[in-house]
């Protein structure tokens, strides 16, 4: 129930909306309202089987008043035109008030689409933002597939089964509300009786659904599984086809789709159960009533004549179809609050790495970067280990080491990527979070060994949205050696670069990603193993670009290529999340010690 508060919250900025919702929907049931109540007695008075009605009653709000007072309209209509004409005058009347009706009715779902279509991007738009303030760690331990199948297929089945069911939640109990309130001054001991017998169905349709939450949750985290396994796919294509291992993905996709069918067909028989099941116990309900009531009537034990004995069946029916609606959208509900919970998983996701209150600005770097007995872990095991390094400004400082010892972990602390499990990461004399991240974040830029590029042109990946002129895009990518490349595309800076980059090479990418560090024009560089993965030719190329880059900055090198960063001022060599050794490159070739060691091993290679 908590849940189901929290999705309508998101009606708040439709309220005006909703408000007509509701209005057009009452008036639509009064519409159709006075034409059931008008049939019935209308025609007993046309047709002789209840006696015209002379004198009205004094008005007041009762139901032998309300009634006696619409048989003596009926009555004067009768006398005063004949009996051809008014049933002429009548049937028009009834033809007005269905097209009033159906009218009404239309102006409240007008009113409903941009309700409809509002919290679903809203939604979507939540979701999305929350997934960008979340720390890179969440998507360490996150399935992208998984996260994707949330942004997107359950967006789309609180669309589908819980948003489309507001506007029968909106219109049924409106509906079903007059009709009882009719049925009430028609006879109010009738009507008791159906009182009684309606929470029975309640109860009967109730424990169908229930089940269907938690089935529906399964099915949604399986299709979360399925997405999950087709971005494996897509980005390992290249692998999966090298190793023949097409087998063996098909096999796995398999398993978890057929589970996704097995979980499914239970969530659809009981959705196509409701309808049925419905129908079953409001016909047992209509049975009831009609046995009961006519049984009153023949007795003369109720203050109702037979002709308004079938309008009140004939009102009480009405009444079925809206409560059938209402049941119907209980099971859509119960489905897409399976999907709204594995959103609120992602929505209530604690964001550990955020703007402390007061936290200061800052527009430049001015002295030194300090770790203080640094150390992290992500679960159990610390990644690093009592990390003490002062980088000083206009210094370049590189982190050299096996893979997975720790040198990409130490370059995410200082844009607070991610948060020291211990110790202290400062600049300028005060901790990282002390300022505002967003300050902190432009005094950087971040090249890392694969290039992150999105599905865009030329110019708007080296932008990243910034408001810069073109003149500056191309003599950042001049800088960078990567103009030339760029302008023999079929439309330059406006050229498509393909998802990822996809049509560039591993040079051209990284290139562009140094453009994009040369036009944010940042005081210090993190050059994460920038050049590791690429030919000679376009190292080379990639290279002088770098040093472009570092020219007159701060920057914190991580590299394999040891011949990369022979010129640093300091090498910090990390074993197993430790520096073991650190100077410069002549001295740790002095020392024979574990830097020594990696040369030679690059060397042989």
């Amino acid at each position: 129930m908590k849940q189901f508060f929290q999705i309508f919250a998101l009606i708040k900025p439709y309220w005006v909306r909703a408000t007509w919702n509701v209005v057009f929907n009452i008036l639509s049931a009064f519409a159709a309202l006075f034409s059931y109540t008008l049939v019935a007695p209308f025609l007993g008075i046309l047709f002789g089987t209840q006696p015209e009605v002379t004198e009205p009653a004094p008005l007041r709000f009762s139901a032998s008043a309300i009634i006696h007072n619409v048989n003596f309209f009926l009555s004067r209509v009768v006398t005063e035109h004949g009996r051809v004409e008014a049933l002429l005058a009548v049937a028009i009347l009834v033809v007005i008030m269905a097209l009033l009706k159906n009218g009404f009715a239309f102006l409240s779902n007008w009113h409903m689409a941009p309700i409809r279509a509002g919290i679903e991007t809203d939604l979507r738009k939540k979701l999305y933002r929350k997934l960008l303030r979340l720390p890179l760690s969440y998507y360490s331990e996150a399935r992208k597939g998984d996260v994707m199948s949330r942004i997107s297929a359950d967006v789309k089945e609180i669309e589908n089964s819980i948003v489309s069911s507001l506007e029968m939640l909106f219109r049924s109990p409106i509906v079903v509300i007059i009709y009882l309130v009719t049925l009430f001054i028609m006879s109010y001991k009738l009507t008791l009786f159906v009182l009684v017998l309606l929470p029975v169905s309640g109860w009967a349709i109730g424990k169908v659904a229930r089940n269907l939450r938690g089935i529906s949750f399964g099915g949604q985290r399986r299709l979360g599984s399925i997405m999950s396994i087709i971005e494996e796919t897509l980005s390992g294509f290249r692998i999966i086809k090298a190793f023949n291992a097409e087998e063996n993905f098909t096999e796995k996709f398999d398993q978890v789709n057929a589970r996704y069918f097995s979980t499914m067909k239970k969530v659809h028989r009981r959705r196509y159960l409701s309808s049925p099941l419905s129908e079953f116990l409001a016909t047992v309900v209509m049975m009831i009533l009609m046995y009961y009531g006519g049984r009153m009537v023949l007795n003369h034990s109720s203050n109702l004549s037979s002709q308004d004995f079938i309008a009140y069946i004939v009102i009480f029916s009405q009444v079925i179809p809206p409560a059938k609606t209402f049941s119907l959208a209980y099971f859509n509900i119960q489905k897409g609050l399976a999907s709204f919970d594995r959103i609120n998983t992602i929505l209530n996701e604690d964001e550990p790495i955020k703007d402390k209150p007061g936290a200061l600005p800052i527009r430049e770097f001015k002295d030194a970067i300090e770790y203080r007995k640094v150390y992290f872990k992500y679960e159990h095991d610390y990644v690093l280990r009592n990390i003490n390094l002062k980088i000083n400004k206009g210094s370049t400082i590189a982190l050299v080491g096996e893979s997975g010892g720790g040198k990409s972990t130490m370059a995410d602390l200082l844009p607070r990527f991610i948060e020291a499990t211990k110790g202290q990461v400062l600049l300028d004399g005060r901790l990282v979070q002390d300022y505002k991240i967003s300050n902190l974040r432009n005094l950087m830029g971040i090249v890392n060994q694969q290039p992150i590029l999105f599905n865009d042109t030329f110019y708007n990946n080296i932008t990243m949205g910034v408001d810069v002129s073109r003149e500056e895009v191309i003599k950042a990518a001049k800088i960078a050696n990567a103009h030339d490349f760029i302008m023999a595309t079929p439309d330059g800076y406006d050229t498509s670069i393909g998802e990822g980059g996809s049509k560039l090479s591993g040079g051209q990418k990284q290139r562009i990603s140094i453009a994009r560090a040369l036009l944010k024009n940042p005081p210090i560089l993190i050059l994460d193993e920038a050049t590791s993965s690429l030919d000679t030719e376009s190292e080379k190329l990639v290279q002088d670009a770098i040093l472009h880059l570092m020219k007159n900055r701060t920057s914190l090198v991580i590299a394999h290529r040891l011949s990369t960063i022979k010129n640093a001022d300091e090498i910090c060599v990390l074993h197993q999340g430790e520096i073991v050794e650190r100077g410069t490159h002549t001295h740790l070739m002095r020392k024979k010690g574990y830097y020594h060691k990696l040369q030679q091993m690059q060397s042989v290679e």
